[in-house]
């Protein structure tokens, strides 16, 4: 199956909240377990193929860290 959309991240940015995580309906993010310079987890796209480019994601992040957009085709 082809996802619907795709989730992008500025990992830098990231200060490990987990809105992003908790809030995706899909349930497409999950923390990674590296660290970025700050010293927080952050998310990563741990079943990108559920994807449906919805935001949520992007619509909770504080930080404006990760975001979702849908598949152009």
């Amino acid at each position: 199956m082809k996802a619907k959309g795709c989730v992008f991240f500025q990992v830098e940015r990231c200060k490990g909240c987990g809105f992003c995580i908790e809030f995706c309906p899909m349930k497409v993010l999950e923390f990674s377990k590296e660290y970025n310079v700050k010293g927080y987890h952050f998310p990563v796209a741990a079943h990108p193929e559920k994807c449906i480019g919805c935001n949520m994601c992007g619509l909770y992040c504080p930080d404006f860290a990760v975001w979702g957009e849908k598949n152009k085709d």
